[in-house]
């Protein structure tokens, strides 16, 4: 399955001092962006305080910790890690602080000039504390704002110098709230406002909707907003009318509850099914979603067919997401203790199972093998998104071609490696036609086609290598 690596919010509060409490509602409702580290960053007293954690938000923040960081000002994040290392010092939010002035920034997103932008900083004087792109962009942005001693100069200099997904929020003890997102608008961003004019950012509508924030819009891509003194500033930094927003927030990773680019991701993912029915045909009595992102595309398939959807396979709310889990192996013993089959359900039963990816292959074949056990005279598969042959460079966790299995192989061989009777993917012409965003999507782990420079010369570069770390973590200088 796949991995996104963090979901990001912040408040500004007019009259109370429940940011924190805000921000862990916030954060609940985007758990499912990361499981690997949380965090919340306030300002009190023109200082900025950082409660962060490995694990999940539940796991470590209660009520007396909250209070701990009552303000009306405040940023946090849920990460997974698609840079650096699974730790404490690469959780965010980052805090930098020099003489009287700090900032605390946490982004969801991936820089592919990583290696570069370090050398560059290190150079500056800055002694990195971990890994992560998280604290290489807030070394970026501060040193940015020390040189231009103004937030849109500085931000335009680090937007002229990023390559990459960055969708950030970031405050200072000065009381500034500061939000921005990448020119190419890889990663969603939203802003919303409850009836007091309060502000929530957000990586997903969710977030909003769980606090009471009713009037949501988008943060327009290249756009910079400054929260000052109950003032808000919005301004576009850089034009650009090429946007690419991530096909996969769509397709799997976004909420289905949420909204994206103004589009329902529901009604996306149903349209998905539509899309995958119209184009096959199936014998299957009866139609298994996979849980629980590909339910509404098997609610549209069985609407199409007439072919009943059952749950046949029960999912363990008290498992995360498996794509999460920091290792492969770790994953693959995940799957087992996630997923029961019902099996008077399954036995007997020409299976169709709905999924909405296949990215090792790993994970599905272990789910089919399941099916078989508990019965299934025949498991079809259908895949709602098209087979994914490159990595992504802006903030999904498919690093290197040797992990994808479609990179290689043809989909009768997929089918044969995974365990599948048949196996029908999505097309990318469906796949557009469901999100109604031709032109407007990243397809570039679909394509190999990418929107920027760097990572289109690491993938053309590093393809054949056999390379087995993170493209964009590679010395190219070491590469034979």
């Amino acid at each position: 399955m796949i991995k996104e690596n963090c979901g990001i919010a912040a408040t500004y509060l007019k009259e109370f001092n429940e940011a924190p409490f805000v921000l862990y509602k916030a954060l609940l409702a985007l758990q499912h962006r990361g499981q690997e580290s949380c965090g919340i960053s306030t300002v009190i007293k023109e200082n900025i305080h950082v409660k962060k954690f490995m694990g999940l938000i539940t796991q470590n923040f209660n009520e007396e910790t909250l209070k701990e960081l009552s303000s009306p000002l405040g940023i946090g994040h849920v990460r997974y890690s698609t840079t650096g290392k699974s730790t404490i010092e690469d959780a965010q939010p980052c805090l930098i602080k020099e003489g009287n002035f700090e900032i605390a920034l946490a982004f969801n997103g991936n820089i592919v000039n990583l290696l570069e932008l370090r050398k560059k900083i290190k150079e500056w004087g800055y002694k990195f504390i971990g890994n992560g792109d998280g604290e290489l962009l807030t070394a970026l942005v501060f040193y940015a704002i020390k040189e231009k001693r103004d937030f849109e100069k500085a931000i335009n200099l680090v937007m002229e110098e990023v390559e990459g997904a960055y969708s950030v929020v970031m405050i200072t003890n000065q009381g500034q709230l500061i939000a921005f997102r990448d020119p190419i608008g890889f990663r969603p961003l939203i802003i919303s406002f409850n009836k007091n004019k309060d502000v929530l950012l957000a990586s997903e509508t969710v977030a909003a909707d769980i606090n009471d924030f009713n009037e949501t819009q988008t943060v327009k891509p290249g756009e910079l907003i400054i929260i000052e003194n109950d003032k808000i500033e919005r301004k576009t930094i850089i034009q650009n009318n090429q946007h690419h927003f991530c096909m996969f927030e769509l397709v799997y990773f976004s909420r289905p509850d949420s909204i994206y680019e103004g589009m329902s991701v529901y009604e996306i993912r149903y349209k998905l099914g539509q899309e995958l029915a119209k184009t096959y045909k199936t014998d299957a009595d009866i139609i298994v979603p996979i849980p629980d992102t590909s339910r509404p595309a098997a609610e549209a398939i069985s609407r199409e067919t007439g072919i009943p959807v059952v749950e046949g396979l029960i999912k363990n709310r008290y498992i995360g997401r498996t794509f999460i889990m920091p290792s492969q192996k770790e994953r693959e013993k995940t799957v087992k203790l996630k997923l029961n089959p019902i099996q008077n359900i399954i036995n007997g039963k020409k299976v169709l199972l709905v999924d909405d990816s296949i990215v090792r292959g790993t994970t599905i074949k272990n789910i089919i093998e399941t099916l078989r056990k508990a019965g299934a005279k025949k498991v079809e598969v259908w895949i709602t998104c098209p087979p994914i042959i490159s990595p992504c460079f802006y903030g999904i966790d498919i690093a290197i071609h040797g992990e994808l299995i479609a990179a290689d192989k043809k989909v009768e061989e997929i089918a044969k490696e995974i365990g599948a009777d048949k196996l029908c993917y999505q097309t990318i012409e469906g796949l557009i036609r469901a999100t109604g965003m031709e032109g407007k999507l990243c397809l570039a782990c679909l394509t190999g086609i990418y929107p920027t420079n760097l990572a289109q010369k690491l993938a053309d570069m590093l393809k054949n290598k056999r390379i087995q770390q993170r493209y964009w973590e590679v010395d190219l200088t070491q590469v034979v």
